[in-house]
């Protein structure tokens, strides 16, 4: 009795000389694709570090703390703060703004980077004036609806070039100018245009029209 030999793949494949081993794999393939790992993972982290530069440079990220800006915004609220905005453009009454305390005497900065936020009340070549209980622009009664309660002192301030009078909307729990007077735009950090945190505040601030003055005067730029 005699049997023939198949060639199956089948028996081909299963049935492999002992001497018989899959090749193996490239030591170059293996290290090149390391290599080429690694190349990705670099550049996806420049990449990620160029937007965060960039970011960086328009915005930044303010922590409200204390309510000298109650009830507009709320001590713990994360807000974004766009650096750019008087870069092309002159301050507007209403605006929020953030801007670094150590450059007045009197006040009490909680860190050397602390930040206050807030509100451009008097713009550059006004006069600004508190009495009764009401904010005047050039004689101009202001109509504010944002103010926890109406202040309760008095004084008369005039804007000069170059910088803007701001206050806070708790007015009588607030550290403002009407304590170190006008705020140098130079140190304006930027204007408050987003509440992002806690997630539940989360809303966009824009500042309010006050057509009383739009035609009873014309702040000089």
């Amino acid at each position: 009795m005699s049997f023939e030999e198949t060639s199956s793949p089948f028996y081909a494949s299963n049935h492999r000389p002992p001497h018989e081993t899959p090749p193996p794999h490239s030591v170059g393939n293996v290290v090149r694709g390391c290599l080429r790992f690694v190349w990705e993972v670099v550049q996806t982290l420049l990449l990620a570090g160029l937007l965060y530069l960039g970011i960086n440079q328009v915005t930044a990220r303010v922590r409200v703390q204390g309510t000298s800006m109650y009830p507009t915004f709320k001590s713990g609220e994360f807000v974004l703060v766009y650096r750019w905005a008087y870069r092309f453009s002159s301050p507007h009454r209403g605006d929020v703004v953030i801007f670094h305390p150590e450059a007045f005497p009197g006040t009490r900065a909680r860190t050397p980077q602390s930040e206050y936020i807030k509100r451009i009340i008097g713009l550059p070549g006004e006069t600004v004036t508190v009495r009764g209980g009401r904010v005047f622009i050039n004689d101009v009664p202001l109509q504010e609806p944002y103010i926890a309660e109406p202040p309760r002192y008095r004084g008369v301030w005039h804007v000069p070039q170059g910088k803007v009078f701001v206050l806070g909307d708790n007015r009588n729990g607030s550290t403002d100018s009407h304590v170190f007077g006008p705020v140098p735009m130079q140190r304006i950090v930027g204007r408050a245009v987003l509440v992002y945190w806690p997630p539940s505040a989360w809303r966009f601030f824009s500042s309010p029209l006050y057509a009383a003055l739009q035609t009873s005067s014309t702040p000089t730029p």
